[in-house]
């Protein structure tokens, strides 16, 4: 749980009053210069109502520069981001010709696939070839080529189940399946700091939520002891099914499940497991398996495990992998598999070649090298940033690290810093973190040297001392040593 200085909170809050009243200021004269205007809705409702988007309007446009940036190149340790300008204050945003290159802190390439690689890549071209760049088809159709049913069952073997299906975008496995897997007199307990697809997949299912505090298997357990005693509202029947949902590495935050704990209650009050490990699996555990082989967790303790090959496979697309009973279950009903146009077929041949080298199965040993060298990167990275001062969440061996900046000012003076010494960061606010919670959120990959990292940290030093957002006091410089550093040929 983050604790924000008494001091901090108040400049934070006292920053967005401002900003507030300032938007609500203009709003009011904009109202009075639009009553002489003409409009053509004729009757009609406006689409969006001014407070409805004054959020957009007042305070999200004025930095939209740093969102949203074009890229110009693979996502690598290093790319090209396309210039932008504005003649109206940000309100829109017209691309240059120039091209920045700047090292890459932003993208979820953790083991380097996103990039053209020895390996993969001509294998995903000799599969565009065969059987062009979309199947034009829902799987159910004719959508199934023989690389899904490879892909499949290359799945269900890497993350340790029977069997598994894939979806064509990782956000729509969470946010389609959980409708189809649970339904009314269910109990969904989420995590409160779940993904938006995980909630939205929730809402989408009709079965009654409850929240547990994030990562905390005692409040879990007092939820699961509180729901059953109480059972379903009004006619208090027992819940049909219950069922948990976490993720493995949570994404804006940067920490890794308690799973075995959370096992263990689950197991002690006979409820589902739903695992997400769209940020895990591939990045973490000795073989990149996920947090189950990391935290030594059994994969048949974990009735559902969920993924995406966004991450760490240089791909797109989910996974729902589960008992064969479970899979057959989700062909016959899930959305994502009957209606919607099966996963490209290079994309699936990127993602079969990727679990390939991570295995060794292409005779090197480069998969293990990644994999040692995402935790070595990651770990070095995290520990030089404390020892700055920075306030990083997130635990050991989570390639996700973010950095807090909390005041809405620092947010785009951090990211546009940064970009002119060029090194391109991620910042995120609310509404996708609470609104005293804006944060840079760091994303390290195996494709990235140590002298980036250096760099990088040396440019992040600059520009918190700048921006003033280095919360704790700085250790002692270290020298930074070579020794165990891996390199990848």
């Amino acid at each position: 749980m983050i604790t924000i200085p008494y001091l901090t909170a108040l400049t934070t809050y006292f920053s967005y009053g401002l900003l507030f009243a300032f938007g609500q200021f203009r709003d009011f004269f904009r109202k009075i210069f639009d009553w002489w205007r003409t409009t053509n809705l004729q009757g009609y409702a406006p689409i969006s109502l001014d407070f409805e988007d004054f959020y957009t309007r007042r305070l999200y446009l004025r930095i939209q520069d740093c969102f949203g940036r074009p890229i110009s190149s693979a996502p690598d340790a290093w790319f090209d981001v396309v210039e932008r300008y504005s003649n109206d204050n940000n309100k829109t945003l017209k691309r240059t010709e120039k091209r920045i290159r700047c090292l890459n802190l932003g993208s979820y390439n953790y083991l380097g696939f996103a990039a053209a690689d020895e390996y993969c890549t001509p294998r995903a071209i000799d599969s565009l070839k065969r059987f062009s760049a979309s199947t034009c088809s829902p799987r159910v159709d004719g959508g199934t080529t023989t690389v899904h049913t490879e892909l499949e069952e290359c799945v269900a073997k890497f993350v340790g189940k029977p069997a598994a299906i894939v979806t064509g975008m990782g956000y729509v496995t969470n946010s389609s399946i959980l409708p189809v897997l649970i339904g009314k007199a269910w109990l969904i307990i989420s995590d409160s700091l779940n993904h938006n697809s995980i909630v939205n997949g929730a809402r989408g299912s009709g079965a009654t939520i409850r929240v547990f505090q994030h990562n905390t298997p005692s409040h879990l357990e007092k939820v699961l002891r509180e729901q059953i005693a109480e059972g379903q509202p009004r006619t208090h029947r027992p819940w049909k099914k219950i069922i948990v949902v976490v993720e493995g590495i949570y994404s804006m935050e940067g920490e890794i499940c308690t799973l075995p704990e959370i096992v263990a209650v689950c197991k002690k009050y006979k409820a589902y497991i739903y695992l997400d490990e769209a940020h895990s699996i591939g990045a973490v555990g000795k073989t990149g398996r996920g947090v189950c082989e990391l935290l030594g967790v059994d994969t048949a303790d974990v009735d559902i495990m969920m993924g995406t090959f966004t991450k760490s496979f240089g791909s797109c697309g989910g996974y729902i992998a589960g008992s064969k009973e479970l899979i057959q279950y989700l062909k016959y009903t899930c959305p994502a598999h009957l209606y919607a146009t099966s996963i490209s077929p290079p994309a699936a041949e990127q993602i079969i070649s990727a679990i390939k080298v991570i295995l060794g199965e292409d005779g090197t040993s480069r998969g293990a090298q990644k994999l040692a060298r995402i935790r070595e990167n990651s770990n070095f990275f995290r520990s030089e940033l404390q020892r700055m001062g920075f306030e990083v969440l997130g635990d050991n061996d989570s390639p996700v690290m973010p950095i807090m900046l909390y005041n809405p000012a620092k947010i785009p003076a951090f990211s546009r810093e940064c970009l002119k010494q060029n090194v391109a960061v991620v910042t995120v606010a609310f509404p996708a973190t609470p609104l005293l919670l804006a944060r840079a959120r760091i994303c390290i990959s195996a494709s990235h040297s140590r002298e980036d990292l250096i760099k990088a940290l040396e440019v992040i030093s600059q520009v918190g001392d700048l921006v003033g957002i280095k919360y704790f006091p700085a250790e002692p410089k270290k020298q930074h040593q070579e020794k165990g550093t891996i390199k990848l040929e």
